[in-house]
This record gives C-alpha cells, structure tokens and sequence, in this order.
C-alpha cells in the first residue's frame, strides 16, 4: 500500500514539474529621456503586461577609429547617465519590474557600432581602459540596483572579434563587481562567432534577422522566413548549453518591414501598421512558446507614451499602435 501511494506522489510531482513553465522576461527597451520618469511613465509599461525593461545609459565616441569613450558626463541627458539610471530602476523596482542594465555606445553620425576598430595597438589598449571605465561604472550601477541582467556590450563585432582575451578578463572584472546574470547583445548576423558565450548566463541577439522580401507579408511568410534562422539559433544554443535572450526585437510599421528590419532610416510615409503587427505576432509563435528561449526586450519604448507612436508614424516603437494591443496580448499569455 505504501508503494502504491508513494508512486502516486511521483505522478503528481512529475506532472507539476511538466506545467511548471519560467516566466519569460517580456520586456521594453525603455528609451533614456533627459527627465526623470515618475508613475505617469511607468503607467503604459505595465499596462502593456511588460515584466522588464532594459534601461540603456549611453556612452559616445567620435568615430570608428577613436579610442577615447566619453560618458556619465554633465552634458548627455539625465537618462542617459548613472543618476539617472539609478533613479530610472528604482522607480521601477516599486513595481516589481525586472531590470537589464544595456550600456551602449554612440558613434557620432550614427555609424554602425560593429564597425569600431583600431588602427594601432596603443589605440586599442587605450579602447580597452576607457570601455574598462565605461561598463564598470554600470556594472557597480547594476549591482546597487539588484538588477536581474547587466549586458557588457552591444553590437561590437569587430572589438569582440579583435581582442578576445580582452573580453574574458573583461567578463571576470565584471563578475567581481556585478553578482546578477550576464549577456553580450549580439547583432543577428554576428552571435554565431562570439567566442565567450561559455562565460555568461545568457546568449544575447539583438534578433533583427531578414525574414521576407515582400511588401507587407503575412504572419505565414514571416514564420517561413524564420526557418532557417531558427535552426542556426538553436544551434548555438545546444552547443553552449545556455538560454537565447533577445535582447532587442521589433519591427517598423513600414512596406517590406521584413527585408530588413535592422533598417532605421528617415523615410517618411509607407505606413504598414499591419506588417509591424504580423512580425511581432510571427516571432512570438516561433520563440516564446521555446523553453530554451527566455524573452525578449522589443525595440523601442519611450517615456511620454501619449506623445509618441500613432497611425501615421512608422518607426519602431509599438506604442499608440495595433502593435501595442497585440504585445499586451502576447505578454499577458505567459
């Protein structure tokens, strides 16, 4: 009798263990602002059923070849500097929000950041010393605030390509610092040849991968466009046993959203708020039901959620958008 009702038990604990599912992290790349934000900007991030957001301070460098990374100084914004990434995450620590610190870099003219490379060794040292300064300064940040991930980089294949031993002792001073998780924003054609992803606790996409030639395609073609990206991401995953985050996604509301979705020029018009719908709908079937896949941040979300976004604007960001409606849905689900 005894054996029979501790099999029983098994059977229970086993079927718990089965719709026992991690909460992904739904999050928002919350835009750095020049103000501080209070309740009436935090409002629309947890209507939206957002359960992160990724709080970006900015560092800024003159060109591709400039060594020197200017940052938490007087004259950038107060968002994008350490006080205002302080006063930015306890304002959403309140509320249970979790927080990834994504330090990131601004290359005067807008210059591609996976583009920064030296042309000396002594330039790349002193590249290393002042990016030294720079993500230190956010992982004591991070730490301070109990923030849930600290990012050590965004988009910077060629650094990471050029001076790999860098990166590992980098990891390892962070570590001292910083006791939370760990991940490296990978640009969507640059995560197969990150080489340290053994060393951190996520594998970070910033998952702005081409998915169709068309000029507004369906949820159908967009999912068909994932096929084999998705082979390759899942690859990368089971050979480092480690989590896929996406630490950035989204897609215009523009024709051919899907062509190039890393694309953020100026051009006006082409309004397809339907495209932007049918992409955040399209990576959602295709991720988040994944239980080796553990979130994602969508690009982008700004404080003044009444005065940005809209029907005829067809940028990035869903807000005021059927986009936001679906993403409240999406986010809600799990």
């Amino acid at each position: 009798m005894k054996t029979k009702y501790l099999f029983i038990l098994l059977l229970i604990v086993v079927q718990l263990s089965s719709n026992c599912q991690t909460t992904k992290f739904n999050g928002v790349s919350f835009v750095a602002s020049r103000d501080q934000i209070n309740e009436s900007h935090i409002s629309p991030v947890l209507k939206v059923k957002s359960n992160a957001v990724a709080l970006m301070p900015f560092g800024f460098i003159r060109n591709l070849e400039t060594p020197t990374i200017t940052h938490n100084s007087e004259r950038q914004w107060f968002g994008e500097t350490k006080a205002g990434l302080l006063q930015y995450a306890k304002a959403f620590k309140k509320h249970n929000v979790k927080i990834m610190v994504k330090p990131q870099i601004w290359v005067w003219r807008g210059e591609f950041t996976g583009n920064i490379k030296m042309n000396s060794e002594e330039n790349w040292k002193t590249l290393e010393d002042s990016y030294t300064s720079f993500i230190l300064t956010y992982a004591e940040a991070a730490q301070e605030i109990n923030a849930e991930l600290f990012c050590i980089g965004t988009e910077l294949e060629k650094f990471v390509l050029n001076r790999p031993k860098y990166w590992l002792t980098l990891i390892q001073k962070i570590r001292k610092i910083y006791k939370g998780k760990l991940t490296y924003a990978s640009n969507w054609d640059e995560f197969k040849r990150v080489s340290f992803w053994s060393e951190l606790d996520f594998i970070g996409v910033d998952a702005y991968f081409p998915l169709s030639d068309k000029k507004s395609p369906s949820v159908k073609d967009l999912e068909l466009g994932w096929a084999a990206h998705k082979e390759q991401i899942k690859s990368i995953q089971q050979k480092f046993k480690k989590p896929i985050l996406f630490t950035e996604y989204g897609y215009r509301s523009v024709h051919f959203t899907g062509q190039k979705p890393w694309d953020s020029n100026r051009v006006e018009g082409d309004i397809n708020l339907e495209a932007q719908v049918n992409g955040i709908q399209a990576i959602h079937n295709q991720f988040w039901k994944e239980d080796w896949f553990a979130g994602g941040f969508i690009w982008k979300w700004f404080h003044k959620h009444d005065n940005v976004g809209g029907k005829n604007n067809n940028r990035f960001t869903p807000q005021n958008k059927p986009a936001e409606a679906l993403l409240t849905k999406l986010y809600g689900l799990n």
